[in-house]
């Protein structure tokens, strides 16, 4: 069990000295020695957790799908009194992770992984499970919410979801302005969810 935690925290601190590492340097400019050194592990600590450094960020990926996941979960979870989908819509732009170190290492990841075939595969199959989460809980709240009739295919809702959610989070990375992305993405939302 001792080693099991061991286990744990070295993986958990290497994620967490990954992420601050692809934040500040790039991804592509990262390199494996590079994180061992910022969670003060050797090499064999790092591939006795991971195959590469692609492994690695999806492990981050991982956790950061789930966070969202988990917020969209939570907001629509608990809906208004009414049938309204405004409220909710609120609250999830509201809590969403919009964390603009994370929007970084995404992006570089994505430009990565589209240069490469099965990366690009592999991360397209982790969206899909993002999306498939979110089209989980439209599907869970769509009797009790007032959703459009225009929104028969909830997959396509779910899909239009996370391509505002992604377009926010560029914008996000140009200006800077999380209050902005917050007030976007509520307006992108409640166009694609109300109309």
């Amino acid at each position: 069990m001792r080693v099991t935690k061991r286990r744990a925290e070295t993986k958990a601190r290497l994620l967490d000295a990954a992420f601050r590492v692809f934040a500040a340097k790039g991804f592509g400019q990262t390199r494996i020695d590079d994180v061992c050194a910022a969670a003060g592990y050797t090499r064999g600590a790092f591939y006795s957790n991971f195959a590469s450094l692609d492994e690695l960020f999806f492990a981050l990926y991982d956790e950061r799908a789930t966070i969202i996941a988990g917020q969209v979960a939570d907001a629509l979870a608990a809906p208004p009194l009414d049938s309204s989908v405004r409220p909710v819509i609120e609250r999830t732009a509201a809590t969403l992770l919009l964390d603009r170190d994370w929007l970084l290492v995404k992006t570089d990841f994505l430009l990565h992984a589209a240069r490469n075939p099965a990366l690009a595969t592999r991360l397209a199959g982790h969206r899909d499970e993002l999306r498939s989460a979110i089209q989980d809980r439209l599907d869970a709240v769509r009797g009790q919410l007032a959703l459009p009739d225009s929104i028969v295919d909830v997959p396509s809702a779910a899909r239009a979801v996370i391509a505002a959610y992604d377009g926010v989070t560029v914008q996000l990375l140009v200006d800077g302005d999380e209050s902005a992305a917050r007030t976007w993405l509520t307006q992108l939302l409640t166009t694609l969810l109300t109309r």
